[in-house]
């Protein structure tokens, strides 16, 4: 996509975001099924919910804002952070350890997403796109919290038990 104007960039973000969410619900279900704790399962799954909550704002954003139109394109960097979750599940077995690894991954995960939908709320306030501010900050709150979770899970009993291995 050629660049010319910030509404471009926004755009060029959006649509690699929307990549982004669509190709992590496909690996959120692969890391509940790969977890051993129940916990870490469960916190999988509910991300996947809420992902798929994500991508329905970002079609409300398209919606409501005709002169946004997204490209079809391929996040190459979610393609890389699912690959080496890949790699975790694939060189570590079914344990606390696996788990540890996980949650390394998904937190890489969460801090891409952070940094993307900071990035969009911000351009969607300086392009005068209210409502895709107010839908981008709602994604943003739950990104950081589930971020928090995973560091909760972490420190709270699933290093403490992969340490002990």
């Amino acid at each position: 996509m050629n660049m010319k104007t910030l509404e471009d960039v926004f755009i060029h973000l959006l649509s690699d975001t929307y990549s982004a969410e669509k190709q992590l619900t496909r690996g959120l279900a692969k890391l509940a099924r790969a977890a051993s704790d129940e916990k870490l399962s469960a916190a999988f799954n509910a991300h996947l919910e809420e992902t798929q909550g994500q991508i329905a704002r970002i079609d409300q954003i398209i919606e409501q804002e005709p002169k946004i139109k997204i490209k079809r394109m391929k996040c190459v960097a979610m393609e890389g952070l699912i690959e080496e979750a890949n790699e975790v599940i694939e060189s570590t077995e079914k344990n606390e350890i696996r788990d540890a690894a996980l949650i390394a991954a998904a937190q890489k995960v969460e801090h891409y997403e952070i940094a993307s939908y900071g990035t969009l709320a911000t351009l969607a306030e300086q392009l005068g796109y209210p409502a895709a501010v107010k839908l981008l900050a709602q994604t943003l709150e739950e990104e950081k919290e589930t971020d928090l979770k995973l560091t909760d899970l972490a420190v709270g009993n699933i290093n403490k038990s992969a340490e002990k291995r």
